[in-house]
């Protein structure tokens, strides 16, 4: 603070508040904590997408002792006319659809089912959530022997009902069909999750005055349940797809890509080109095309739903 008396002046120093030194420390100890977040991010997220990027337009090959070459967008143009990647693509898109369907429609019955206070509920829930607990590994292994063809359960219980039961994982078509299978009793557990708690958030007293109006209980459902659930079916939805685009693990480890490529997922080419062709270069350029695959279908998904919700 500056003070004149006369001809002369004086510079008074002002003190800072103590508030504002308090702000200052805990703005000083909240950056310290989140400092390990940020190098660890920078590390293991930024830095490598970055650098994954520049690998796109090289040749990388980890064969190679020499150092990768620039070589622009010849990787692009490329995985653009390499129908095994669109094969690839394909088969990841057609086990969306087998997956995502069913994984939500029966998430949502099973929830309705086990929330009518059905006796022993406790041993329902745990029944329907604890494969989600079980590791990738350790479903594949449970499911290969089940679906297996000479001695598995699954075509079992189909011989009992005099159907013979497929080769289901070394044949074309119902290779894709069991790997979903396993995918949909392993995973619908979280989707089950989300929807009975939704489902006990819902106020009790609507379904009584819709009783007394004499609302039958699939009427109650229609008018009630459903139109509530509006908001957790949407975000169902948009994690399911995101989670069904990225599959690897189940399909590398009960097919491996196979029979004839027709469970090659798009992330299970990836790999191959990457660490088994050892085309570095190529893989990173597939990688950064099924990026913008997943950014446009999320950009869309949170457009419809953000439209429905505004209609609301």
């Amino acid at each position: 603070m500056t003070t004149t008396q006369g001809s002369t002046t004086t510079v008074v120093p002002v003190a800072t508040p103590p508030r504002a030194r308090r702000h200052r420390r805990r703005d000083a100890t909240g950056l310290l904590y989140v400092t390990p977040f940020f190098v660890l991010f920078a590390l293991f997220f930024v830095w490598p997408t970055i650098y994954g990027l520049y690998l796109s337009f090289t040749d990388r090959n980890l064969a190679s002792a020499a150092g990768p070459a620039l070589v622009g967008f010849a990787n692009y143009l490329e995985a653009f006319g390499d129908p095994l990647m669109w094969k690839s693509l394909g088969n990841t898109l057609w086990f969306t659809v087998l997956t995502t369907v069913p994984l939500v429609v029966l998430a949502l019955a099973v929830a309705l089912l086990i929330n009518m206070n059905l006796r022993g509920v406790w041993f329902w829930r745990l029944s329907v959530f604890m494969p989600y607990l079980f590791a990738s590994t350790v479903v594949s292994l449970i499911w290969v022997w089940l679906l297996n063809p000479d001695l598995g359960l699954v075509n079992a219980l189909l011989g009992t009902l005099h159907i013979h039961g497929p080769a289901w994982l070394q044949t074309e078509g119902p290779a894709m069909n069991g790997v979903a299978i396993a995918t949909v009793w392993w995973t619908i557990g979280f989707n089950f999750l989300l929807y009975l708690s939704a489902l006990q958030n819902i106020p009790v007293t609507l379904y009584e005055a819709a009783a007394m109006d004499g609302a039958s209980r699939w009427r109650q459902v229609r008018s009630i349940t459903l139109p509530l659930l509006g908001r957790t079916t949407a975000l169902v939805i948009a994690l399911q797809i995101l989670a069904s685009v990225k599959v690897f693990d189940q399909i590398y480890q009960m097919t491996s890509g196979g029979p004839n490529n027709s469970t090659r997922s798009i992330l299970e080419y990836v790999y191959d080109e990457g660490f088994s062709n050892y085309r570095l270069g190529y893989a990173s350029a597939i990688s950064y095309i099924f990026f913008a695959i997943i950014l446009v279908l999320s950009v869309a998904q949170f457009s419809i739903f953000s439209r429905r919700g505004t209609t609301k």
